[in-house]
């Protein structure tokens, strides 16, 4: 059976899909009127406009470059393909729960859209020759911070509210979950050069944390997105639970070893930037090593007050079958 989730004890259902009491209109263009459709058209515009910018210069060499592009790109299908989907009611068609989708993907788009306007302006921006490139680069930075507004405003129209019955991915922990696999997947970027962990078992097993922690994090989204929650072993709530505490603790242990053997000497760290050569200059496209490092020590903490306020407020859920 499908699992839906209240943050209370009361459950009484909403009226509005937008979060603004307008009730929802399915397979109707008036559909577009509403403020969650004008939300999202103008989600569509501005990563349109951001890669069409980027692209009509060609302003998106290297790996940073190439991900900003990726970005616009994607938000700008995903969003296209929800209004056609509204457009034309098919939402009972649609292979994944439309409960759980709409909300996933924009908190998605928000944290990619967030990440795209800060790497893309300070390591490719910043780099270019002043003229019609740069120009462009700036202009669809701009765009990319509206579109990273639109994409978190309708997560806070649309997240859950109390006493009401939702999808999972609309309550405080389903939108956690969603930052946890993020910060993992930029963890990820950062620790791809084996160099950074490989001379220590201790950073090994930081590594397998992250990895670990991203897979039952990325599981219990796809089970929600797909809703085969019954096909667990073991009930939907006590696998949220003691996924939540495993993190916990599996995090605790990185964050306390990744510092300690990459910046204390006794360790083999390096304590300051400055001894490491490849800091020494400004490269476009390139994160040094000791950057790297310390980026990953900061993702570990903020993933791991993730897990901890996934904890927390996982304990005030109410599961319910439909």
């Amino acid at each position: 059976m499908p699992v839906t989730v209240t943050r209370t004890t009361i459950t009484t259902t909403t009226t509005s899909s937008s979060g603004l009491g307008s009730p929802t209109i399915v397979g109707s263009p008036r559909a577009l009127t509403q403020p969650l459709g004008l939300l999202r058209l103008l989600q569509l515009v501005s990563t349109c406009v951001a890669f069409s910018l980027v692209a009509s210069v060609d302003a998106w060499t290297g790996s940073m470059g190439n991900w900003s592009m990726f970005t616009w790109c994607f938000c700008f299908s995903v969003t296209l393909i929800i209004l056609i989907v509204e457009l034309c009611g098919l939402q009972a068609r649609f292979p994944l729960s439309w409960r759980n989708f709409p909300i996933t993907f924009a908190c998605y788009a928000a944290l990619f859209c967030l990440s795209a306007s800060i790497i893309y302006p300070t390591t490719y921006v910043q780099f270019l020759p002043h003229g019609r490139s740069r120009d462009h680069a700036i202009a669809a930075t701009f765009f990319s911070c509206i579109a990273c507004v639109a994409y978190a405003t309708e997560v806070a129209w649309t997240r859950a509210r109390p006493g009401e019955i939702t999808g999972y991915m609309a309550t405080v922990p389903g939108l956690l979950k969603v930052l946890e696999t993020f910060v993992a997947c930029i963890i990820f970027a950062f620790i791809s050069d084996p160099n950074l962990y490989q001379h220590q078992p201790a950073l090994e097993w930081c590594v397998a944390v992250y990895a670990i922690c991203f897979i039952l994090a990325a599981i219990a989204i796809l089970l929600n997105l797909g809703e085969c929650t019954n096909v667990l072993p073991i009930p939907f709530p006590s696998f949220l639970s003691g996924l939540a505490l495993l993190s916990v603790l599996l995090y605790a242990t990185a964050l306390v070893l990744w510092p300690l053997y990459q910046f204390d000497e006794k360790y083999g760290g390096q304590p300051r930037r400055s001894r490491d050569v490849s800091c020494s200059r400004s490269h476009a496209y390139y994160v040094c090593a000791w950057d790297r490092r310390l980026a990953v020590a900061i993702l570990t903490a903020i993933n791991l007050l993730a897990y901890v306020a996934d904890l927390v407020h996982s304990a005030h859920l109410v599961f319910v079958k439909v």
